[in-house]
């Protein structure tokens, strides 16, 4: 499995963060960030399931999101309902890597939103949480 995009989306899904991992222009960024806005009804399909009661705790780990030819974009739901989602190249990830590796980038976020001088639900710009992504979630060659 080969990480291309991690992306962050606020509760009106508007963009917080995004960051390509793969080299690439401005027509490979943009791409990426048509699939991660296609991925969003898929997101909030999987929240507001009919399947799910009104009691029922929801899973943080959605699971596979959006297949493209290319790519698979999985995602994550936090308690506040930010929505974090990696874009993976065609290699079908295990559910328990994909689960660890949203672990990672879950905590990098909680620990840049816990920041005092960040405003919720305004875009991410710390470059301590961006180098933080990119380490972590960059697999090692």
């Amino acid at each position: 499995m080969v990480l291309v995009c991690a992306s962050v989306v606020g509760r009106a899904n508007n963009p917080l963060y995004f960051r390509s991992l793969l080299p690439g222009g401005d027509a490979e960024i943009l791409k990426f960030q048509y699939i991660v806005h296609c991925a969003l009804d898929a997101v909030e399909e999987k929240v507001t399931s009919p399947q799910r009661r009104s009691g029922d705790a929801v899973e943080s780990y959605l699971g596979l999101l959006y297949p493209t030819e290319d790519y698979r974009v999985y995602g994550y739901i936090s308690n506040t309902r930010i929505k974090l989602m990696l874009i993976v190249d065609d290699h079908v990830a295990r559910d328990d890597e994909m689960r660890q590796v949203f672990k990672k980038f879950h905590q990098a976020y909680v620990d840049a939103a816990s920041n005092p001088f960040y405003t919720a639900n305004t875009p991410l710009t710390s470059k301590r949480f961006d180098s933080t992504v990119t380490a972590k979630l960059t697999p090692r060659t």
